[in-house]
């Protein structure tokens, strides 16, 4: 097999869910006569994800170590409810309230990473018993009733847009927000930067390299992709805040997993765990900060979730982590562990976010919609062993 070949191939996966997003929506925006694509409900689309990313960011370091947490649904139960009661009922100042509520996502993952990582309790039942602690307690704090209005300030974490000092841009009838236009070429300048010098530094070390061609054609699309949502979002509102909040914490974590000594010790761990140890890697102490991170991301989810809805409600966070375990595998995290990316993770939570919007506008039913989700989780999942066996062969 040849070094193209061989690159293609070690991508095919990446590659194809993306092809797979596109194709979704192309086929949405065709079956809905457009209304898609228009920029309302795209910003909708990312609006009505973004606990379901955030979740998904945290998720997929706890899938690279062949685990999942079935707790953080929980999480963002309890965690609204203590967020009705300190800015509801107490009146607190949402930002004092925000840093402690996610110091107690923190206390949250500590305590269940204690029972995993040192008392090696398997995560699944560990986290199994977190899932009936949390929403146990929330139901408690909540007493069968739903906390609202919540401030202005903290509505804007979900709700609120980026201003625009350049005070927009007017062509014609069409309005443009232009500090939007300038942080998406931005953004886009950045990337192409990034891919010129990955692929530079691949070229000394003597590693294999898509061909130029098809290096220019990824670069291309990815910019294209880009900029046509930047112009989209800039047509209705710009950037919402969430957005940008997804942005930097996608853009942290990838750096941390792909960039630092910590995230080639997640790999490794998720690879082959008794080498791991004999390499040096303190696996105790990896799962354990993998666990505190997902509680504190999932607090982070809790308050993005509740300042959207501006009421704490009993119900909140009921299957949100079986959306944020699927955006993981359908993203093309490895069952077994030890294979997947930040990237991929918010890619699959796309597409699923894709499929239940578009979905909705045509009028499936919720439990169609539930049904093929399960179909689609299902077809990933064996895809990746189907992918393996080839490739063991």
């Amino acid at each position: 097999m040849n070094i193209r070949a061989t690159v293609l191939k070690n991508n095919m996966r990446q590659y194809m869910m993306i092809i797979a997003l596109a194709a979704a929506m192309i086929a949405f925006g065709i079956l809905t006569d457009g209304i898609f694509f228009r920029p309302v409900n795209l910003t909708n689309l990312v609006l009505q994800n973004s606990y379901v990313l955030i979740l998904a960011v945290g998720m997929l370091l706890c899938t690279l170590t062949g685990n999942v947490d079935l707790s953080v649904g929980s999480i963002v139960c309890f965690v609204g409810a203590l967020c009705g009661v300190m800015m509801v009922d107490l009146q607190w100042n949402p930002l004092l309230t925000m840093f402690i509520i996610l110091l107690i996502g923190a206390a949250i993952g500590a305590w269940q990473g204690f029972w995993i990582a040192f008392v090696n309790v398997p995560p699944f039942i560990a986290t199994l018993a977190g899932m009936l602690i949390f929403r146990g307690l929330g139901q408690v704090i909540m007493k069968g009733q739903t906390k609202a209005p919540f401030p202005r300030m903290f509505q804007l974490i979900a709700s609120g847009y980026i201003p625009d000092p350049l005070n927009g841009l007017n062509i014609g009838a069409v309005s443009l927000h232009l500090l939007t236009i300038v942080i998406g070429l931005a953004i886009v300048a950045a990337i192409v930067i990034s891919e010129v010098l990955k692929r530079k530094k691949q070229k000394e070390y003597s590693f294999d390299v898509l061909s130029p061609g098809i290096w220019i054609t990824k670069v291309l699309f990815i910019a294209v992709v880009l900029m046509s949502f930047t112009v989209v979002f800039a047509l209705y509102r710009g950037f919402p805040n969430i957005l940008i909040l997804l942005g930097l914490l996608i853009i942290g974590y990838h750096f941390v997993s792909s960039r630092t000594v910590q995230g080639r010790h997640i790999y490794a761990l998720g690879g082959n765990r008794k080498a791991a140890q004999l390499s040096g890697v303190k696996t105790q102490w990896v799962m354990f900060w993998i666990y505190t991170n997902m509680a504190i991301l999932a607090a982070l989810a809790a308050m993005v979730f509740t300042a959207r809805l501006n009421s704490a409600t009993p119900k909140a966070g009921q299957n949100f982590e079986m959306d944020a375990i699927a955006a993981c595998y359908v993203g093309g995290s490895a069952v077994s562990g030890g294979v997947g990316t930040i990237i991929g993770a918010v890619v699959g939570g796309l597409f699923i976010g894709v499929l239940n919007n578009g979905m909705s506008i045509i009028g499936v039913s919720t439990d169609w919609q539930q049904a093929i989700k399960g179909f689609v989780l299902l077809a990933a999942v064996a895809f990746d062993l189907y992918s393996k066996r080839r490739s063991a062969k």
